[in-house]
């Protein structure tokens, strides 16, 4: 079928892969959610205001949850189960995996049906790491979204609830795939928490809030979707007949991630290294007075001279590992190896998060898990490649011929920064 061009000769732009992914769980544009929801307050969207109104079997189906629950050899701690607001000790839903499998936790299907008959809910996570679809829209979603997350699935039988009124110490999309759930949304009794303040250190005031009015009473139908910033209390109970949802959990970056690595490098500062006096009495408030007015002075001081460059550095380890890039294929790769010439076209890895830095007569390419040091005269060609502008090796820039072009393009195709396009 020929593509028609508009008025004016130029076809509107495609979205780009993450900026899809984030339209599918949010039914306003990127910059008013950002302003108007992201870490603040909640967001419905009803599936007839979403791109995919047909909703998201797409990613994961009921017929999928049973693959993974039968025929993929499932072991803890990627499902876990839920009733009466308690979690099922995984020795009542795992065992051995027969001849050849020299393992003791794998999930038993026939354990499963009987809990899950029984009215418990079952809760497929690490879906982000495991199964085809959620893999993509993962990695295409964290991208918009510039954090680490994980997928989770929640499996629940007509009329059962699994988990009590409780508040999530990261970000969720609660993307419902089929039946209806009912969900019963209140304000945080601890804003924005971190992920060592759990719901549990305030059981009392949870409960005491979930007594009282709701922010949200809403039903999710197949295709609709709920986005609730860490700390909103929640709770969810399927209808009249199962429920399956998605929960996207977004590891959010905070301001307190930047207090620990600042303090983290404070280790460099002598005065902050200093030891207590001698016989000091810690238990003491007016021993301890003069050496936290001393240690405060001191650290405001070098907070002052504190450089961005190395706290990016230390956010960059902590978070970047966090997210995988996309999947490779070994043999594939093997086998484009083996081949490899000045005529073979490559493409960066999706979803690679990468920094080209120079070091010294050097350049160092800075990845999610290690770095790689590379002579200098390879930074253009390795940026070329890495943001798409060329993809086939003997049109590499700033080296002298093919074979050095060759060189390097199997020294990166080795470390999987790039695949065969």
């Amino acid at each position: 079928m020929a593509h028609i061009d508009p008025p004016g000769g130029r076809r509107p732009a495609a979205p780009s892969a993450p900026t899809a992914a984030l339209a599918r769980c949010v039914s306003v544009e990127p910059a008013k959610f950002a302003a108007a929801h992201w870490g603040r307050t909640p967001l419905l969207s009803r599936a007839d205001e979403l791109p995919n109104p047909a909703g998201f079997t797409d990613l994961l189906s009921t017929t999928d949850a049973d693959e993974l629950l039968s025929r993929r050899g499932l072991r803890t701690p990627f499902l876990r189960v839920a009733k009466d607001g308690e979690l099922v000790p995984a020795a009542r839903f795992t065992g051995g995996g027969g001849a050849g499998a020299e393992i003791g936790d794998q999930v038993l299907d026939e354990r499963v049906l009987e809990l899950y008959a029984g009215g418990a809910t079952l809760v497929l996570q690490g879906l982000h790491r495991t199964w085809p679809a959620l893999i993509d829209f993962a990695r295409d979603l964290g991208a918009a979204l510039g954090q680490p997350l994980q997928v989770n699935a929640y499996l629940t039988p007509a009329g059962s609830q699994g988990f009590a009124t409780h508040y999530d110490t990261h970000d969720v999309f609660v993307l419902q795939v089929d039946g209806r759930k009912h969900w019963r949304v209140h304000p945080p009794v601890l804003p924005e928490p971190l992920e060592k303040q759990p719901w549990g250190g305030r059981a009392d005031e949870v409960s005491a809030t979930a007594d009282g009015p709701t922010a949200l009473d809403v039903v999710l139908a197949p295709g609709d979707a709920l986005y609730l910033p860490r700390g909103w209390l929640h709770s969810a109970q399927a209808q009249e007949s199962s429920s399956l949802h998605l929960t996207v959990g977004v590891r959010a970056l905070t301001r307190y991630a930047l207090v620990e690595e600042l303090l983290a490098l404070a280790a460099e500062d002598q005065r902050l290294r200093a030891t207590l006096p001698f016989g000091v009495d810690v238990a003491d408030p007016d021993a301890i007075e003069p050496e936290l007015t001393e240690t405060v002075e001191a650290l405001r001081d070098w907070l002052l001279r504190a450089e961005p460059a190395a706290v990016a550095a230390r956010l960059r380890q902590r978070a970047w590992p966090a997210a995988r890039p996309a999947p490779i294929r070994p043999l594939a790769q093997a086998d484009a190896l083996a081949a490899l010439d000045a005529g073979t076209r490559l493409a960066p890895r999706p979803g690679l998060r990468w920094q080209l830095a120079p070091q010294g007569e050097k350049v160092a390419l800075r990845l999610f898990d290690r770095s790689i040091t590379l002579p200098a005269q390879c930074a253009p060609a390795v940026r070329a490649l890495l943001t798409g502008q060329v993809c086939r090796v003997g049109d590499l820039p700033g080296l002298h011929d093919d074979a050095d072009r060759v060189t390097l393009a199997r020294r990166l195709l080795r470390e999987a920064v790039l695949i065969p396009a």
